[in-house]
C-alpha cells in the first residue's frame, strides 16, 4: 500500500513538473518564436533566466546620475539598442537618443505606453499616467488647459511664496532637517490647496496625506495583492482618497447655487468639464496631486543636493535672487510672473538637476506593430524602454555630462532631443512648468537665508524609482538676519 502510494504521489508531482515544463516552453515559444520568423534583426542581447528574465539586475540600485552596472555592461556587451527580457516579456532597451526621440513620437501610431498591470491596479484604468488612446488625448487636453490657466495666476503664486516661507520659518531654531521631508511637506500644501482648495490645518488635509502617503509607499512595492501588505493597502488608499474626493465634490454642487464664494482651484473648473466622467474627474486628481508632491518634491531635493556640492553655483543662484528681490523694493512684497521669468540661472540650475539627477529613468512602452527602425527590427507586442538617463550621461551629447554644470544652458537648448526629463512627445509631462515654479520660488527664498552642507554619503539613488535613501539630512547655517516675512 505505502508503495501504491508513493508511486501515485510521485505520478502526481512528475505530472506537475510536467505540466510546468510544457507551460514555460509554450511561454517561451509564444514570446520569442515568432521573432524568428520575421524580416529582420533584433538587437543583439540576452533574455537571462526564464520568466523572471534579467529583470533584478535591471532594477539593481545604483546612483541616479550613472548609467548602473546593468546599462554600462550590456552596452559594451550589444552596443546602445539591445534585447532583454524584462518585466514578464521581450524588451527592447534603448539607450540610444535617436530612436528613444523616434519611439516618443510616435505614441499611438507605432508604439503605446505598457506599464506593468499591478501599476493599472493602484493608479486606476482611467489615470493619465496608463491610459491611452482617446482616453489620454481627454485627460491630457484637460490638463494643459489647467496648466494654462493656473501657472501665472497671482492667487498660486502666492500660494507657493507662503507656503514656502512658512516651511522656512519653520527651520528658524533648527540646525539640522532632513530636506526630503520638508520638500513633501511644501509640495503638498501646495498641490492640495491648488487641486482640491484645502488647507494644511483643514481635517480633509490630514486624511488625504495619510491615505496618500500609504499610497506611495504601495506604488514601489512588491505587487502582490495580499491583505495587509504595502500594495493592498495601497490600492485601500486609494479607494478612501477617491471617496474622500467625491464626498468633496459633493459639498462643491450642494454650494454650487448658494452665495458663498466660489473658488479658483482645479476642482472647480474640472466640475464644468463635460468631457470626463465622474471617476476620470476623481482619477485626475489624484494625478494631480501624484505629478505635484512626489516629482515637484524630488526636483527640490536634486537641486538643493547639487547646490551643496557647488559652492560657484550656490553663489551665482543667491546674487540672482538678491537682484530680483532689490529690484522689488519691498520685502513683503509677492513674488509673480516677471520675476519668475527673470530667474534665468535658476532655470539653467533646475535644468541641470533634471539631467544630472534623472528623476525618471525610462519610460514604458511597446510596439503596436513591427517597427523597422536602423536596420533594427522590434516585433509587435514587444516591451520597448527608452533609457533617458543613458542620453542624459552621454558625454557625446553634453560636455562634462558626469559633472553638475548649470553653466551648459546657457548654450543649450532645453527643448532639444538630447534632454527629455518630462518624457516627450504626446506624453510630454503637462504639469512640468508648474513644477518648476514652485521650485523655483522655494529656492528664492532659502539660498537668501541659508547655507547647507549635505552628508557626504547621500546621493540620489535609482531603485528603480529614485530617492534619497536616508532623507537628504542638510547641516544648516542661517545667513539672513530676520526671518523670511510671512506675507
Amino acid at each position: 500500500m505505502t508503495f501504491i502510494l508513493l508511486s501515485m504521489a510521485s505520478g502526481f508531482w512528475l505530472g506537475v513538473l510536467v505540466g510546468l515544463i510544457g507551460a514555460l516552453l509554450g511561454l517561451i515559444l509564444n514570446h520569442f518564436l515568432p521573432m524568428f520568423l520575421k524580416d529582420g534583426h533584433v538587437p543583439k542581447g540576452s533574455f537571462g533566466w526564464p520568466i523572471l528574465g534579467e529583470t533584478l539586475g535591471f532594477l539593481q540600485p545604483h546612483p541616479s546620475n550613472s548609467l548602473g552596472a546593468f546599462l554600462q555592461d550590456h552596452c559594451s556587451r550589444y552596443g546602445k539598442v539591445f534585447k532583454s527580457h524584462l518585466f514578464f516579456s521581450p524588451t527592447v532597451v534603448s539607450c540610444d537618443q535617436e530612436l528613444n526621440y523616434f519611439i516618443l513620437q510616435n505614441e499611438g501610431k507605432l508604439f503605446q505606453c505598457s506599464y506593468p498591470k499591478p501599476i493599472h491596479g493602484i493608479l486606476g484604468n482611467v489615470s493619465m499616467l496608463v491610459a491611452v488612446g482617446d482616453t489620454h488625448k481627454r485627460l491630457r487636453n484637460v490638463a494643459l488647459s489647467l496648466v494654462t490657466i493656473t501657472k501665472s495666476k497671482p492667487e498660486f503664486l502666492n500660494d507657493i511664496e507662503r507656503t514656502a516661507i512658512q516651511i522656512l520659518n519653520s527651520w528658524k531654531d533648527k540646525r539640522q532637517v532632513i530636506f526630503c521631508e520638508e520638500a513633501r511637506k511644501f509640495t503638498f500644501n501646495v498641490i492640495v490647496k491648488q487641486v482640491l482648495g484645502l488647507t494644511p490645518e483643514e481635517p480633509e488635509t490630514t486624511k488625504i496625506l495619510e491615505d496618500f502617503l500609504t499610497f506611495m509607499r504601495g506604488l514601489i512595492s512588491l505587487p502582490v495583492y495580499i491583505p495587509g501588505t504595502p500594495y493592498a493597502r495601497a490600492v485601500q488608499a486609494r479607494s478612501r482618497i477617491s471617496s474622500t474626493v467625491k464626498a468633496i465634490i459633493e459639498e462643491r454642487r450642494r454650494n454650487a447655487s448658494s452665495s458663498r464664494k466660489r473658488t479658483s482651484d482645479f476642482l472647480e473648473i474640472l466640475l464644468g468639464v463635460d468631457t470626463l466622467s465622474e471617476d476620470e474627474k476623481v482619477s485626475f486628481v489624484l494625478d494631480s496631486l501624484l505629478g505635484g508632491y512626489e516629482t515637484t518634491s524630488l526636483l527640490m531635493a536634486m537641486a538643493v543636493h547639487f547646490l551643496g556640492q557647488s559652492p560657484t553655483a550656490f553663489e551665482q543662484l543667491k546674487l540672482e535672487h538678491q537682484a530680483i528681490r532689490s529690484i522689488k523694493g519691498k520685502d513683503d512684497e509677492f513674488l509673480n510672473w516677471e520675476d519668475y521669468k527673470k530667474m534665468e540661472f535658476t532655470q539653467n540650475v533646475i535644468n541641470e538637476a533634471l539631467r544630472y539627477g534623472n528623476i525618471v529613468k525610462f519610460v514604458h512602452r511597446k510596439a503596436l506593430k513591427d517597427v523597422k527602425f536602423r536596420g533594427y527590427l522590434i516585433p509587435s507586442g514587444w516591451k520597448v524602454l527608452p533609457v533617458f538617463t543613458a542620453v542624459h550621461l552621454d558625454s557625446s551629447m553634453h560636455a562634462s555630462a558626469l559633472q553638475f554644470y548649470p553653466w551648459r544652458w546657457e548654450s543649450q537648448d532645453q527643448t532639444c532631443k538630447k534632454f527629455t526629463p518630462f518624457g516627450g512627445g504626446s506624453r510630454c509631462c503637462p504639469g512640468s512648468e508648474l513644477a518648476k515654479v514652485e521650485v523655483a520660488f522655494f529656492l528664492h527664498h532659502l539660498v537668501q537665508n541659508f547655507r547647507w552642507r549635505t552628508e557626504d554619503v547621500e546621493q540620489p539613488m535609482a531603485y528603480p524609482y529614485v530617492e534619497f535613501q536616508r532623507g537628504l539630512t542638510l547641516n544648516l547655517e542661517h545667513t539672513s538676519i530676520s526671518s523670511p516675512s510671512p506675507r
